[in-house]
């Protein structure tokens, strides 16, 4: 299945972050916890060069604890400061300010020497589409500054809001980068809705969840759907279990494709498969040696 999603505006958006860039300190990066190397936009490195950085590992709560952790000391040993973050409940978005402050400490003091005594901290928040990232601002601030939605690509413009007097933050919209040279990165960024659905036929891309989530969690389809298969069963054949189990039949008995498909991926996002992570730290490692 090859994915390739870059329309128009993110090419504007792009431009608009470079113009931007000199204006702000801080570069704030949301990834999606279920996938932080994929869900990490390799151009985001160089537009962000010589700028403090913080990831935020958002939607904890629909991923693997453990592999979360791992993650977690692979972005510290990267040099970013690390908070984990579930936007939707506000788990950590008290830690952003105290984080963004500590990297600004040896810029105001040396400033305040000059005597500036009002020093601002200025960051810009980057991330993929749909990486939760509306949402967060608005727990941050306290209030609904910006749109949000469940499909990928909803804020389309960037904005300045203000989260504290000394504290702004530039709002950018969801941005990938113009082609997958993995296509496995294409499609685990569509298991998550990072990609828009209306280019995809959904039932191909819930064949390939299901062998995904075979791999990786053997347990996980069995345990949700209720149906039993043996090790090496083919992926359309659990697709067919699970339609049949929910009895998601058309007229003439005949598996409804579509309705399966949307239900299998909505479930996976909304965490009801249980809470998974779909690459590992150790996948880095196995690329490099086969480079």
């Amino acid at each position: 299945m090859n994915i390739q999603w870059y329309p128009g505006h993110m090419t504007k958006t792009r431009r608009m972050m470079q113009e931007n860039i000199s204006l702000v300190d801080i570069v704030i990066e949301l990834l999606d916890a279920r996938l932080p190397l994929s869900s990490k936009n390799p151009e985001i490195d160089k537009l962000a060069i010589n700028k403090k950085r913080i990831v935020i590992l958002n939607k904890v709560d629909l991923a693997d604890e453990k592999k979360t952790k791992e993650w977690v000391e692979y972005f510290k040993n990267k040099g970013f400061e690390v908070i984990e973050a579930n936007s939707s409940t506000g788990k950590g978005i008290k830690e952003i300010t105290p984080v963004a402050k500590k990297l600004m400490a040896e810029k105001v003091e040396r400033l305040r020497k000059r005597g500036r005594l009002f020093v601002p901290t200025r960051a810009m928040i980057v991330g993929i589409p749909n990486v939760g990232k509306s949402t967060l601002i608005n727990k941050f601030v306290g209030k609904n500054m910006a749109k949000t939605g469940d499909k990928a690509g909803v804020t389309r413009a960037k904005q300045w809001v203000k989260i504290k007097k000394d504290f702004e933050l530039l709002d950018t919209p969801g941005i990938l980068w113009p082609k997958f040279d993995d296509q496995n990165v294409g499609l685990r960024l569509a298991f998550t809705g990072a990609i828009n659905d209306s280019i995809m036929d959904s039932t191909i891309l819930a064949t390939n969840l299901i062998e995904y989530l075979d791999n990786l969690y053997p347990m996980a389809i069995k345990n949700r759907y209720g149906i039993e298969y043996e090790a090496g069963c083919k992926a359309h054949e659990i697709f067919e279990k699970i339609a049949l189990k929910r009895g998601f039949l058309k007229k003439g008995s005949e598996i409804d494709f579509k309705r399966t498909a949307d239900i299998l991926i909505d479930e996976f996002r909304a965490g009801l498969l249980g809470k998974m992570t779909l690459e590992s730290v150790s996948d880095i490692e196995k690329n490099n040696e086969e480079k």
